[in-house]
C-alpha cells in the first residue's frame, strides 16, 4: 500500500471524491487531514476550472488535503486520471499529520499529530507560465467563493 495525498477534486465532498471510493478501480483507505510541509502554489486554470498544484516548492501556501492508503491498482487508475507523467507527474511529497483518522493501525503505530509522513502528490511542472500569477489557495473546494467551479470530465465538449 501507498499514502497518497490528495487536495483537488478527489477530496471527500469535491466532483471527483466518488472516483476516489470506487472499488472498481481498486483500494482507498481514507487515513486523515495533512498539510504540506512547504508552501506551493495551488492554483485554478484552463477553461474547466481544473485544481493544480505547480511544483514550485516554496511559492504559494502551505495546501491541505486528505492523507489515503491506495493499493496498486488504485495507484495506477490514479496515474491514468491524473495524466501522469503529462498533465501531472507523482512526486513524494512531506506532508504534515493534522488529524488521524485510521483505526487499521495500533496507537503506537499511528503517526502523532505534526508528524512528518512521505506520501505522494500529484503536481505539475508542464503549467502553462501565465498560471503562476493566478490567486493561490491553501484550501480547494469546487464550490468555493472564487466562483470557478469544475467541469467533470463527462459534462466537457
Amino acid at each position: 500500500m501507498a499514502r497518497v495525498f490528495v487536495y483537488g477534486t478527489l477530496k471527500k465532498g469535491q466532483p471527483n471524491y466518488a472516483r476516489m471510493i470506487n472499488g472498481v478501480h481498486g483500494t482507498a483507505i481514507y487515513l486523515g487531514k495533512g498539510l504540506t510541509v512547504e508552501k506551493y502554489p495551488l492554483v485554478i486554470a484552463g477553461k474547466y476550472n481544473i485544481p493544480y498544484l505547480l511544483n514550485k516548492p516554496g511559492t504559494g501556501h502551505h495546501v491541505s488535503g486528505e492523507i489515503y492508503s491506495i493499493n496498486d491498482q488504485m495507484l495506477q487508475f490514479l496515474d491514468e486520471f491524473e495524466g501522469c507523467p503529462d498533465m501531472y507527474q507523482r512526486t513524494l511529497v512531506r506532508i504534515k499529520v493534522l488529524e488521524w483518522e485510521d483505526k487499521s493501525t495500533t496507537p503506537e503505530g499511528r503517526p502523532a499529530v505534526n508528524s512528518i509522513l512521505e506520501c505522494y502528490v500529484y503536481s505539475t511542472t508542464t503549467y502553462q507560465p501565465e498560471w503562476i500569477n493566478l490567486p493561490y489557495y491553501d484550501n480547494y473546494d469546487s464550490f468555493g467563493k472564487h466562483g470557478c467551479q469544475y467541469v467533470l470530465r463527462e459534462s466537457r465538449d
